[in-house]
């Protein structure tokens, strides 16, 4: 499997670069994600499959609007009702250079209060490589930042949270807590603006 990290924010890049310098398998690039060729790309947006804003308003355009409908059509018939922050699902494009969309919500609905300080984007990214590599015919992924749009998450953290979530999925450094306290150092770790009690 092999992933394209892509963004147009240079400042979400070069977070990217801080991270995942020393990953074979990860390639970042400053540029659209609409213009690569991949099997898959990644739609971040939130848990009801509307794709009229930000990153995926440039991949409805990219790809037609219809996707957005096919996708809430299949995110209506899972028995949550909704896609939930922390899964990802995968429809079929009909394009030839790009194949696959990948959905992983990086907010239930569309809003920038307090996702800054959430973990939303390690959550979405753990979702997108669980999602992308039990696929068969998903080999090559483009990602753009997630949660640095309107979640205004500043690009240093969203890349922490997305390396962190890539070491856990795709390296198999799964974490296994002897108690809560430990749970809650890590929490603090994957967003040190977050918040653990008020």
């Amino acid at each position: 499997m092999h992933y394209l990290l892509i963004d147009t924010n240079p400042r979400m890049v070069e977070a990217w670069r801080n991270f995942f310098i020393e990953e074979m398998n990860v390639t970042t690039l400053l540029g659209d994600l609409t213009e690569v060729s991949c099997d898959a790309i990644v739609s971040p947006a939130n848990s009801f499959g509307f794709m009229d804003g930000g990153v995926d308003y440039a991949i409805s355009i990219r790809l037609g609007w219809e996707l957005q409908f096919e996708l809430q059509k299949k995110i209506k018939e899972l028995p949550e009702g909704e896609l939930l922050v922390g899964r990802a699902m995968t429809i079929e494009t009909g394009d030839e250079v790009i194949p696959y969309l990948i959905s992983a919500p990086t907010m239930r609905v569309p809003m920038n209060f307090n996702t800054h300080s959430s973990i939303n984007a390690y959550l979405a990214m753990k979702a997108t490589l669980i999602e992308a590599k039990k696929h068969p015919k998903i080999e090559y992924v483009a990602i753009p930042g997630f949660c640095t749009g309107v979640g205004k998450m500043m690009p240093e953290i969203a890349a922490r949270q997305m390396y962190m979530a890539y070491r856990e999925i795709e390296k198999g450094e799964k974490q296994d807590f002897p108690d809560f306290g430990e749970a809650q150092k890590y929490q603090i770790k994957i967003n040190p603006v977050g918040k653990i009690f008020e």
